[in-house]
Protein backbone atom coordinates (compact mmCIF):
# COMPACT_ATOMS: atom_id res chain seq x y z
CA UNK A 1 0.00 0.00 0.00
CA UNK A 2 2.96 2.43 0.63
CA UNK A 3 3.44 2.06 -2.83
CA UNK A 4 0.14 3.65 -3.43
CA UNK A 5 0.15 6.34 -0.82
CA UNK A 6 3.55 7.85 -0.79
CA UNK A 7 4.72 10.08 1.28
CA UNK A 8 5.33 12.96 -1.14
CA UNK A 9 1.54 12.32 -2.68
CA UNK A 10 0.77 12.52 0.78
CA UNK A 11 2.18 15.97 1.93
CA UNK A 12 0.10 19.23 2.53
CA UNK A 13 0.13 21.23 -0.34
CA UNK A 14 -0.07 25.53 -0.36
CA UNK A 15 -2.88 26.56 -2.42
CA UNK A 16 -0.74 28.94 -4.86
CA UNK A 17 1.47 26.15 -5.94
CA UNK A 18 -1.41 23.10 -5.34
CA UNK A 19 -1.18 20.03 -8.05
CA UNK A 20 -4.02 17.98 -8.34
CA UNK A 21 -4.44 14.49 -6.77
CA UNK A 22 -2.26 11.58 -8.76
CA UNK A 23 -3.99 10.15 -10.85
CA UNK A 24 -3.58 6.91 -9.43
CA UNK A 25 -5.87 8.06 -6.30
CA UNK A 26 -8.88 8.04 -8.89
CA UNK A 27 -7.89 4.56 -11.52
CA UNK A 28 -6.21 1.82 -8.69
CA UNK A 29 -8.55 -0.63 -7.80
CA UNK A 30 -7.06 -0.95 -4.17
CA UNK A 31 -8.62 2.98 -3.40
CA UNK A 32 -12.10 1.66 -2.70
CA UNK A 33 -11.07 0.07 -0.13
CA UNK A 34 -8.94 2.98 1.41
CA UNK A 35 -11.73 4.98 0.39
CA UNK A 36 -14.12 3.29 2.43
CA UNK A 37 -11.78 2.89 5.01
CA UNK A 38 -10.60 6.08 5.60
CA UNK A 39 -13.12 8.48 4.48
CA UNK A 40 -16.48 7.20 4.59
CA UNK A 41 -16.27 5.01 7.21
CA UNK A 42 -14.91 8.17 9.17
CA UNK A 43 -17.26 10.81 8.40
CA UNK A 44 -21.13 11.79 8.29
CA UNK A 45 -23.36 10.25 6.05
CA UNK A 46 -26.32 12.00 4.60
CA UNK A 47 -29.17 9.07 4.52
CA UNK A 48 -32.96 11.01 4.11
CA UNK A 49 -35.40 14.14 4.83
CA UNK A 50 -36.72 14.08 8.42
CA UNK A 51 -39.82 14.31 5.81
CA UNK A 52 -39.19 10.91 4.52
CA UNK A 53 -39.54 9.12 7.92
CA UNK A 54 -42.52 10.94 9.46
CA UNK A 55 -44.66 8.30 11.31
CA UNK A 56 -43.15 5.29 14.05
CA UNK A 57 -42.43 2.49 12.12
CA UNK A 58 -40.94 4.71 8.63
CA UNK A 59 -37.53 3.35 7.67
CA UNK A 60 -35.15 3.96 5.10
CA UNK A 61 -32.32 1.81 4.02
CA UNK A 62 -28.77 2.34 2.40
CA UNK A 63 -25.23 1.04 2.76
CA UNK A 64 -22.46 2.77 3.77
CA UNK A 65 -18.46 2.03 3.08
CA UNK A 66 -19.86 -1.77 2.97
CA UNK A 67 -22.14 -1.65 5.73
CA UNK A 68 -26.07 -2.04 5.52
CA UNK A 69 -28.06 0.39 7.48
CA UNK A 70 -31.20 1.10 8.60
CA UNK A 71 -32.59 4.36 9.50
CA UNK A 72 -35.99 3.63 11.42
CA UNK A 73 -38.39 6.16 13.36
CA UNK A 74 -38.67 5.19 16.67
CA UNK A 75 -42.66 4.83 18.88
CA UNK A 76 -41.07 7.95 20.81
CA UNK A 77 -40.48 10.22 17.93
CA UNK A 78 -36.91 9.72 17.85
CA UNK A 79 -35.08 8.18 14.59
CA UNK A 80 -32.24 6.34 15.30
CA UNK A 81 -30.29 4.69 12.43
CA UNK A 82 -28.95 0.18 13.15
CA UNK A 83 -26.66 -1.86 11.21
CA UNK A 84 -29.66 -3.42 9.23
CA UNK A 85 -27.27 -7.39 10.01
CA UNK A 86 -29.81 -9.44 11.87
CA UNK A 87 -27.91 -10.74 14.68
CA UNK A 88 -28.75 -14.37 13.83
CA UNK A 89 -27.46 -15.68 10.44
CA UNK A 90 -26.47 -11.86 8.82
CA UNK A 91 -30.06 -12.20 7.06
CA UNK A 92 -31.34 -8.40 6.11
CA UNK A 93 -33.82 -6.63 8.72
CA UNK A 94 -35.33 -4.80 5.90
CA UNK A 95 -34.58 -4.89 1.91
CA UNK A 96 -36.38 -1.94 1.26
CA UNK A 97 -37.39 1.61 2.40
CA UNK A 98 -40.95 1.01 4.31
CA UNK A 99 -43.62 3.19 6.74
CA UNK A 100 -45.34 1.93 9.58
CA UNK A 101 -43.70 -1.23 10.74
CA UNK A 102 -44.63 -2.51 14.26
CA UNK A 103 -41.27 -4.16 14.06
CA UNK A 104 -37.93 -5.24 12.32
CA UNK A 105 -38.70 -8.95 11.21
CA UNK A 106 -35.53 -10.39 9.51
CA UNK A 107 -36.80 -12.07 6.00
CA UNK A 108 -34.28 -15.39 6.51
CA UNK A 109 -35.73 -16.76 9.66
CA UNK A 110 -38.31 -14.36 11.00
CA UNK A 111 -35.84 -13.05 13.88
CA UNK A 112 -38.00 -9.60 15.22
CA UNK A 113 -36.82 -6.37 16.56
CA UNK A 114 -38.28 -3.39 18.52
CA UNK A 115 -37.90 -0.11 16.92
CA UNK A 116 -35.47 0.36 19.27
CA UNK A 117 -33.27 -2.56 17.63
CA UNK A 118 -34.05 -4.62 20.72
CA UNK A 119 -34.61 -8.78 19.91
CA UNK A 120 -38.23 -9.15 20.68
CA UNK A 121 -38.80 -12.62 19.22
CA UNK A 122 -37.27 -15.41 17.26
CA UNK A 123 -38.93 -18.33 16.04
CA UNK A 124 -38.30 -22.12 17.88
CA UNK A 125 -35.69 -20.59 19.86
CA UNK A 126 -37.92 -20.48 23.67
CA UNK A 127 -35.66 -23.81 24.59
CA UNK A 128 -32.27 -22.80 24.17
CA UNK A 129 -30.67 -22.63 26.85
CA UNK A 130 -28.90 -19.36 28.45
CA UNK A 131 -30.98 -17.37 25.51
CA UNK A 132 -32.13 -14.17 26.23
CA UNK A 133 -34.01 -12.10 23.59
CA UNK A 134 -33.75 -9.15 25.39
CA UNK A 135 -30.08 -9.33 25.95
CA UNK A 136 -29.67 -8.86 22.26
CA UNK A 137 -29.50 -5.71 20.41
CA UNK A 138 -29.03 -4.79 16.63
CA UNK A 139 -25.63 -2.06 16.98
CA UNK A 140 -26.64 1.55 16.53
CA UNK A 141 -25.02 4.20 14.71
CA UNK A 142 -25.16 7.90 15.51
CA UNK A 143 -27.25 10.14 14.29
CA UNK A 144 -27.92 13.62 13.49
CA UNK A 145 -30.87 15.93 12.42
CA UNK A 146 -29.93 18.88 11.04
CA UNK A 147 -32.03 21.40 9.04
CA UNK A 148 -34.37 18.43 8.87
CA UNK A 149 -31.70 16.19 7.03
CA UNK A 150 -30.94 13.20 8.56
CA UNK A 151 -26.56 12.12 8.96
CA UNK A 152 -25.31 9.35 10.05
CA UNK A 153 -21.86 8.34 11.43
CA UNK A 154 -21.10 4.24 11.40
CA UNK A 155 -17.50 5.13 13.18
CA UNK A 156 -14.83 8.14 14.62
CA UNK A 157 -16.14 11.27 12.85
CA UNK A 158 -15.55 15.34 13.75
CA UNK A 159 -18.25 16.55 16.20
CA UNK A 160 -21.43 17.15 13.74
CA UNK A 161 -21.31 20.65 14.93
CA UNK A 162 -17.78 21.37 13.78
CA UNK A 163 -18.54 19.99 10.20
CA UNK A 164 -21.49 22.44 9.96
CA UNK A 165 -20.16 25.30 11.71
CA UNK A 166 -21.70 28.59 9.57
CA UNK A 167 -23.96 27.50 7.64
CA UNK A 168 -27.18 27.88 9.73
CA UNK A 169 -26.35 31.79 10.02
CA UNK A 170 -25.58 31.87 6.31
CA UNK A 171 -28.92 30.42 5.08
CA UNK A 172 -31.03 31.99 7.90
CA UNK A 173 -34.47 31.46 8.61
CA UNK A 174 -36.32 32.30 5.78
CA UNK A 175 -33.79 29.67 3.67
CA UNK A 176 -34.52 26.34 6.48
CA UNK A 177 -34.31 23.37 4.89
CA UNK A 178 -36.30 22.05 8.18
CA UNK A 179 -39.61 22.30 5.63
CA UNK A 180 -39.28 21.14 2.39
CA UNK A 181 -40.79 17.84 1.16
CA UNK A 182 -39.23 15.25 -0.71
CA UNK A 183 -40.72 15.99 -4.84
CA UNK A 184 -38.65 13.16 -6.10
CA UNK A 185 -35.33 11.15 -6.70
CA UNK A 186 -33.44 11.33 -9.75
CA UNK A 187 -29.93 8.38 -9.79
CA UNK A 188 -27.37 8.46 -12.19
CA UNK A 189 -24.68 5.75 -12.72
CA UNK A 190 -21.29 7.88 -13.67
CA UNK A 191 -18.68 6.12 -15.18
CA UNK A 192 -15.87 7.87 -12.99
CA UNK A 193 -14.66 7.84 -9.81
CA UNK A 194 -16.37 9.29 -6.94
CA UNK A 195 -13.48 11.95 -6.71
CA UNK A 196 -13.71 13.14 -10.00
CA UNK A 197 -17.27 13.95 -10.05
CA UNK A 198 -16.77 15.84 -6.40
CA UNK A 199 -13.89 17.85 -7.98
CA UNK A 200 -16.15 18.74 -10.78
CA UNK A 201 -18.94 20.19 -8.54
CA UNK A 202 -16.38 21.98 -6.46
CA UNK A 203 -15.37 25.12 -9.22
CA UNK A 204 -17.29 26.99 -11.70
CA UNK A 205 -14.34 26.83 -13.43
CA UNK A 206 -16.10 24.44 -16.09
CA UNK A 207 -18.92 26.77 -16.39
CA UNK A 208 -18.72 29.06 -19.09
CA UNK A 209 -17.21 25.70 -21.18
CA UNK A 210 -19.81 22.98 -20.27
CA UNK A 211 -22.80 24.84 -18.82
CA UNK A 212 -24.23 27.06 -21.57
CA UNK A 213 -27.48 27.59 -20.03
CA UNK A 214 -26.73 27.75 -16.35
CA UNK A 215 -23.74 30.00 -17.54
CA UNK A 216 -26.99 32.51 -18.84
CA UNK A 217 -28.28 32.52 -15.32
CA UNK A 218 -25.51 32.88 -13.38
CA UNK A 219 -22.77 35.68 -13.20
CA UNK A 220 -19.94 34.02 -14.04
CA UNK A 221 -17.69 37.52 -12.33
CA UNK A 222 -19.35 37.56 -9.27
CA UNK A 223 -18.91 33.68 -8.37
CA UNK A 224 -17.30 33.13 -5.55
CA UNK A 225 -16.13 30.18 -3.62
CA UNK A 226 -14.87 30.01 -0.28
CA UNK A 227 -13.96 27.25 2.13
CA UNK A 228 -14.65 26.00 5.87
CA UNK A 229 -13.04 23.47 7.81
CA UNK A 230 -15.20 20.73 6.76
CA UNK A 231 -17.67 22.07 3.66
CA UNK A 232 -16.90 24.43 0.76
CA UNK A 233 -19.85 26.85 -0.96
CA UNK A 234 -20.28 28.49 -3.92
CA UNK A 235 -22.29 31.46 -4.78
CA UNK A 236 -23.48 33.70 -7.65
CA UNK A 237 -26.45 36.30 -8.09
CA UNK A 238 -28.87 34.27 -10.15
CA UNK A 239 -31.48 35.62 -12.74
CA UNK A 240 -34.17 33.51 -14.17
CA UNK A 241 -38.00 33.82 -15.63
CA UNK A 242 -40.30 33.76 -12.89
CA UNK A 243 -41.48 30.57 -14.27
CA UNK A 244 -38.59 29.33 -13.28
CA UNK A 245 -36.50 30.49 -10.29
CA UNK A 246 -36.76 33.98 -10.40
CA UNK A 247 -34.11 36.13 -9.33
CA UNK A 248 -32.12 35.65 -5.76
CA UNK A 249 -28.71 34.04 -5.50
CA UNK A 250 -27.46 30.32 -6.05
CA UNK A 251 -25.89 28.86 -3.36
CA UNK A 252 -24.06 25.43 -3.20
CA UNK A 253 -22.78 23.88 0.01
CA UNK A 254 -20.14 20.55 -0.45
CA UNK A 255 -20.04 18.74 2.87
CA UNK A 256 -17.01 16.65 3.15
CA UNK A 257 -16.96 13.85 1.83
CA UNK A 258 -19.75 13.56 -0.63
CA UNK A 259 -22.88 15.57 0.39
CA UNK A 260 -23.94 18.57 -1.96
CA UNK A 261 -27.24 20.84 -1.00
CA UNK A 262 -27.89 22.92 -4.27
CA UNK A 263 -29.84 25.71 -2.93
CA UNK A 264 -32.23 28.27 -5.29
CA UNK A 265 -34.92 29.82 -4.48
CA UNK A 266 -37.72 27.96 -3.68
CA UNK A 267 -35.64 24.75 -4.33
CA UNK A 268 -33.36 22.44 -2.79
CA UNK A 269 -31.71 19.50 -4.00
CA UNK A 270 -29.61 16.88 -2.24
CA UNK A 271 -26.91 15.35 -3.91
CA UNK A 272 -25.27 12.32 -2.86
CA UNK A 273 -21.87 10.50 -4.76
CA UNK A 274 -21.79 6.85 -3.74
CA UNK A 275 -18.87 4.74 -5.15
CA UNK A 276 -19.52 1.75 -7.19
CA UNK A 277 -15.76 0.87 -7.58
CA UNK A 278 -12.96 2.63 -8.66
CA UNK A 279 -14.17 3.74 -12.31
CA UNK A 280 -17.99 4.11 -11.50
CA UNK A 281 -19.96 6.10 -8.99
CA UNK A 282 -23.68 7.12 -8.32
CA UNK A 283 -25.37 10.28 -7.82
CA UNK A 284 -28.48 10.68 -6.21
CA UNK A 285 -30.50 13.75 -6.74
CA UNK A 286 -33.08 14.52 -4.14
CA UNK A 287 -35.45 17.12 -4.80
CA UNK A 288 -37.30 19.28 -2.53
CA UNK A 289 -39.89 22.38 -2.52
CA UNK A 290 -41.65 24.43 0.40
CA UNK A 291 -45.15 23.43 0.38
CA UNK A 292 -47.35 24.21 -2.92
CA UNK A 293 -50.00 22.29 -4.69
CA UNK A 294 -50.49 25.71 -6.74
CA UNK A 295 -50.42 25.53 -10.76
CA UNK A 296 -48.03 27.62 -10.69
CA UNK A 297 -45.39 25.58 -8.64
CA UNK A 298 -45.81 22.85 -10.50
CA UNK A 299 -45.14 24.46 -13.83
CA UNK A 300 -41.83 26.05 -11.91
CA UNK A 301 -40.88 22.23 -10.74
CA UNK A 302 -41.03 20.71 -14.06
CA UNK A 303 -39.33 23.18 -15.15
CA UNK A 304 -36.57 22.69 -12.51
CA UNK A 305 -36.23 19.14 -13.06
CA UNK A 306 -35.80 19.16 -16.79
CA UNK A 307 -33.39 22.08 -16.45
CA UNK A 308 -31.21 20.29 -13.60
CA UNK A 309 -31.18 16.70 -16.15
CA UNK A 310 -29.53 19.25 -18.45
CA UNK A 311 -27.18 20.03 -16.72
CA UNK A 312 -26.39 16.87 -15.46
CA UNK A 313 -26.07 15.15 -18.56
CA UNK A 314 -23.36 17.94 -19.60
CA UNK A 315 -21.62 17.17 -16.28
CA UNK A 316 -21.50 13.07 -16.75
CA UNK A 317 -19.83 13.87 -20.16
CA UNK A 318 -17.12 15.97 -19.02
CA UNK A 319 -16.63 13.50 -16.10
CA UNK A 320 -16.51 10.10 -17.92
CA UNK A 321 -14.67 11.61 -20.46
CA UNK A 322 -11.60 13.19 -17.27
CA UNK A 323 -11.75 9.60 -16.08
CA UNK A 324 -10.62 8.41 -19.28
CA UNK A 325 -7.47 10.76 -19.72
CA UNK A 326 -6.94 9.46 -16.34
CA UNK A 327 -6.42 6.13 -16.85
CA UNK A 328 -5.15 6.67 -19.96
CA UNK A 329 -1.81 6.71 -18.75
CA UNK A 330 -0.96 10.07 -19.87
CA UNK A 331 -1.72 12.36 -16.88
CA UNK A 332 -0.15 12.25 -13.61
CA UNK A 333 -1.23 15.63 -11.72
CA UNK A 334 -1.77 19.33 -13.02
CA UNK A 335 -1.62 23.24 -10.95
CA UNK A 336 -4.63 24.10 -9.94
CA UNK A 337 -5.78 27.38 -10.73
CA UNK A 338 -5.67 29.21 -6.98
CA UNK A 339 -8.44 31.65 -7.98
CA UNK A 340 -11.44 29.47 -9.60
CA UNK A 341 -10.28 25.49 -7.67
CA UNK A 342 -9.64 26.57 -3.93
CA UNK A 343 -12.47 24.48 -2.91
CA UNK A 344 -10.68 21.62 -5.17
CA UNK A 345 -7.87 22.27 -3.60
CA UNK A 346 -9.84 22.32 0.06
CA UNK A 347 -11.10 18.80 -1.03
CA UNK A 348 -7.76 17.49 -1.91
CA UNK A 349 -6.21 18.39 1.39
CA UNK A 350 -8.92 16.68 3.55
CA UNK A 351 -8.36 13.69 1.25
CA UNK A 352 -4.68 13.73 1.96
CA UNK A 353 -4.92 14.12 5.57
CA UNK A 354 -7.32 11.07 5.54
CA UNK A 355 -4.72 9.07 3.96
CA UNK A 356 -2.16 10.35 6.35
CA UNK A 357 -4.11 9.58 9.19
CA UNK A 358 -4.92 5.70 7.71
CA UNK A 359 -0.99 5.15 7.30
CA UNK A 360 -0.78 6.77 10.75
CA UNK A 361 1.60 9.75 9.20
CA UNK A 362 -0.59 12.48 10.44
Amino acid sequence: MLDLLDASALAPQSLDYALSLPARFYTDPRMDAVDARSIFARSWQLVCHQTQVPDSGDHIVTTIAGLPLLAVRGEDGVIRAFHNVCRHRAGPIASCDGRGAKALRCRYHGWTYGLDGVLRGAPEMGRTPDFQPSEIRLPEVRVQVWQGLVFVAIGEAPPFAEIVAGIDERLGAERSLAHYALHHRASYDVACNWKVYVDNYLEGYHVPHIHPGLDRLLDYRSYITETAPWYSFQYSPLESASDLYGSGEALYYFIHPNTMLNILPGRLQTNRVLPLGVDRCRVEFDFYYPPDDSAQAHVRRRKDVAFSDEVQDEDVTICEDVQRGLASGSYEAGRLNPLRENAVHHFHELVRRAYREALGQA
